[in-house]
C-alpha cells in the first residue's frame, strides 16, 4: 500500500510539474526564469516613451557597473579585412556623422558577421569612426538610470534604416505605405526640409521604398513615392477605447515627428502632395508642438495615459547634431515624473530610435523580412515596478513597447491581419515585476535641470539627417 501511496504521488508531482511548464512556457526568457505576468489593472495607468536618437549600447554605454553586471558591451570591434581593433573614446558631441541608412545597414552587419563598419562614410581623417564609444561625464544620468532601474542588452531597432521610418514604428509598428502592402518606406525623404515632411513635404519630396517580401536587400530600393502613407496604429487602437495620449514634439515638419507622415493622423489641409499643415483631428487633439509642454502637463497633472516625447536637434543624442544635453533633458522628464503624483503607476521607456552608424557586435535575430530586424539600440526601463538594477538579456524591440501599451490597457494588437511589429514581439515582462514593493524615486542627479529647458526659448532646429 505505501508503494503505491508512493508511486501516485510521484505520478501527481510529475503531472502538475509538466502542467506548469506547459502554461509557464518552459525557457521563454534567455535568463532561465519566467517572466512575470502583465500588469495587473491599476498598476500602470500612464506609460512615457523617451524616443532618443542615434546610438547603439557599444557606443553609449561604456558603464562600468553595467558590465560588471553581465551588459553585452563590447571594447573591441572587427573591420572587414577580418581585424579587431580597438573601440576609442569619443565625446558626445562631435563635429560628424555617420552614414545609417539602409545600405549602411548592410554593410555593418554583413549577414550577421558585424565586421563592416568601416564601409559606411566618415571623416578621412577618421576612417573608422563607427569604432568609438562615448567617454563624457555628461553621460552620468543615463549610466544612473540604467544601473537603478532595467538596461536592456538586446533592444534592436526593428527596421533596417534612419529615422524617419523608425519614428513610423514606434508608433505603428511598421512603415507600410498601406495597409496590406508588402511595401514600406525604408529611407529618409529627399527634397523636403525640416519645416515640411510627411503628408506636408514639397510636391517633388519623395521617400525610397522597399519591397520587404524581396529576399535580396541589396537591390531592392528601386521605387519611391512621395512621403505620405497610411496604416492602422497604435493611437488608432487608443481613440476607440477612450484612451487619451499625446505626441510632444519640437517640429510640426521633421522627420522625427511620426505623426505628419500619416495621412489619417496629419489631416492635411489639401490632399497630397498640394497640403502645407496638417489639420486633422488627430494633430489638433494630440500633437503638441514644443516638446517642453510635457514638463508642465506632469506639474499641473495633465499627464496623458500614453505620451510620446521627441527632443530638439541639440538634446537628441544625434552625431553632429547634439550639443550634450541630451542626458539631462531625458532626466528633467523622469525627475518630473518621479517628484510628482504620477511616479506610482507610470512605465517610462527610453530608447533610441537608430543606431546611427556607430560600431556594434551584437547580431540581431534572424531577419523575418528583407528590412527587419536592425542594429541594437540602448534600452531603459524606468518604474516602480521595473526590476531594480536588471540587466534584460532578452531580445526586444519597438514592437515590444507597443505590445506592452496593449498589455496595459487591455488592448487587441493594431491589425491582426496583417500583423506588424507588436504582433510578433514580447511585451517587455521580463523588465518588471509587479509582485514587488514599488521603488521608491531618488532624484537623478544632472548637468542641466528641467529650469534650463523650460528657459530656453531657441527656436528649435529640425535634423539634418541624411
Amino acid at each position: 500500500m505505501t508503494g503505491f501511496r508512493i508511486g501516485l504521488l510521484l505520478g501527481l508531482v510529475i503531472a502538475c510539474a509538466s502542467l506548469l511548464l506547459s502554461l509557464n512556457g518552459c525557457g521563454s526568457v534567455s535568463s532561465g526564469s519566467n517572466p512575470p505576468p502583465p500588469p495587473p489593472p491599476g498598476k500602470i495607468n500612464h506609460v512615457v516613451i523617451i524616443f532618443q536618437e542615434n546610438r547603439t549600447p557599444d557606443n553609449l554605454f561604456h558603464d562600468p557597473v553595467l558590465i560588471s553586471r553581465g551588459a553585452d558591451i563590447a571594447s573591441t570591434g572587427k573591420i572587414s579585412t577580418g581585424q579587431t581593433v580597438p573601440l576609442t573614446p569619443v565625446s558626445l558631441v562631435t563635429s560628424y556623422d555617420l552614414g545609417h541608412g539602409h545600405h549602411n545597414f548592410l554593410l555593418e552587419w554583413d549577414n550577421g558577421a558585424m565586421d563592416g563598419g568601416d564601409l559606411i562614410s566618415c571623416p578621412p581623417e577618421i576612417p573608422t569612426c563607427a569604432y568609438q564609444y562615448v567617454q563624457d561625464s555628461r553621460l552620468q544620468p543615463y549610466f544612473t538610470l540604467a544601473e537603478t532601474y532595467t538596461f536592456g542588452d538586446r533592444m534592436f531597432q526593428t527596421n533596417q534604416g534612419p529615422s524617419f521610418p523608425a519614428h513610423q514604428y514606434i508608433i505603428s509598428g511598421t512603415s507600410a505605405i498601406s495597409e496590406k502592402s508588402t511595401l514600406s518606406v525604408s529611407e529618409n525623404p529627399t527634397n523636403t526640409d525640416s519645416d515640411h515632411t510627411g503628408c506636408i513635404a514639397p510636391p517633388d519630396g519623395i521617400v525610397r521604398i522597399i519591397d520587404t517580401t524581396n529576399p535580396d536587400p541589396k537591390t531592392n530600393e528601386t521605387q519611391t513615392m512621395y512621403p505620405c502613407f497610411d496604416h492602422p496604429t497604435l493611437t488608432d487602437l487608443l481613440d476607440t477605447n477612450g484612451i487619451s495620449w499625446k505626441y510632444y514634439t519640437p517640429k510640426a515638419g521633421s522627420i522625427w515627428t511620426g505623426p505628419n507622415a500619416i495621412q489619417h493622423m496629419c489631416g492635411p489641409d489639401a490632399p497630397p502632395p498640394n497640403g502645407t499643415n496638417c489639420v486633422g483631428s488627430d494633430w489638433t487633439n494630440h500633437v503638441i508642438i514644443g516638446q517642453t509642454q510635457v514638463l508642465n502637463d506632469i506639474s499641473s497633472g495633465n499627464l496623458a495615459a500614453v505620451s510620446w516625447v521627441i527632443p530638439t536637434n541639440t538634446a537628441s543624442d544625434h552625431a553632429s547634431g547634439t550639443d550634450g544635453t541630451g542626458p539631462s533633458w531625458v532626466a528633467s522628464v523622469v525627475n518630473a515624473i518621479g517628484s510628482s503624483q504620477y511616479w506610482k503607476d507610470t512605465a517610462i521607456i527610453i530608447t533610441w530610435d537608430d543606431w546611427g552608424g556607430w560600431y556594434d557586435h551584437v547580431p540581431p535575430p534572424a531577419i523575418q523580412n528583407s528590412y527587419e530586424y536592425g542594429l541594437r539600440v540602448p534600452l531603459i526601463v524606468v518604474s516602480p515596478y521595473a526590476r531594480a538594477a536588471y540587466i534584460s538579456h532578452v531580445n526586444h524591440d519597438f514592437g515590444s513597447i507597443l505590445k506592452f501599451i496593449e498589455k496595459v490597457f487591455g488592448l487587441g494588437e493594431i491589425d491582426p491581419a496583417v500583423g506588424y511589429a507588436d504582433a510578433r514581439a514580447d511585451d517587455l515582462s521580463d523588465c518588471f515585476d509587479f509582485t514587488q514593493t514599488p521603488l521608491p524615486y531618488k532624484t537623478v542627479a544632472a548637468p542641466l535641470d528641467a529650469q534650463y529647458f523650460l528657459d530656453d526659448k531657441t527656436p528649435p532646429e529640425g535634423p539634418d539627417d541624411d
